[in-house]
């Protein structure tokens, strides 16, 4: 299975697992390979509206391009959503980060598994 297919795949998840939460969920096909920047996801309850790249790794580290970053804060300063990271490491539930919690590199950002059991939020967290 491609690495492009196992990301389509854990978008859908994520997507099933919020509309499960009674939360509309809306998938961004394309995102990340057009000129306008775009999120994986757009979840909202009309009171907030969430901007999400969903990442999914085996490994204790998910490393980010800087165009990721910056295209989902582009995105959010233009729409007027939240931005977060949200990232399953290997059979662990998906946790929820925010800018401020994924750790700047020379080449881009990481998101550490140890940081995100610690400052990540689980679904029913961030949507309460």
């Amino acid at each position: 299975m491609s690495s492009k297919t196992k990301g389509s795949n854990a978008e859908r998840e994520l997507l099933h697992l919020f509309w499960s939460k009674k939360i509309p969920c809306l998938r961004c096909a394309g995102s990340g390979s057009m000129k306008y920047p775009g999120p994986d996801l757009i979840a909202s309850n009309k009171l907030r509206t969430l901007a999400i790249e969903c990442k999914s790794t085996k490994d204790k580290k998910k490393y980010l391009d800087k165009d990721d970053v910056e295209q989902l804060k582009e995105f959010c300063e233009i729409f007027g959503a939240e931005p977060w990271f949200a990232v399953r490491f290997a059979r662990k539930d998906w946790l929820f980060l925010s800018l401020d919690d994924i750790e700047k590199t020379e080449n881009g950002y990481v998101i550490d598994s140890k940081i995100a059991e610690r400052r990540g939020l689980l679904l029913e967290e961030l949507i309460k």
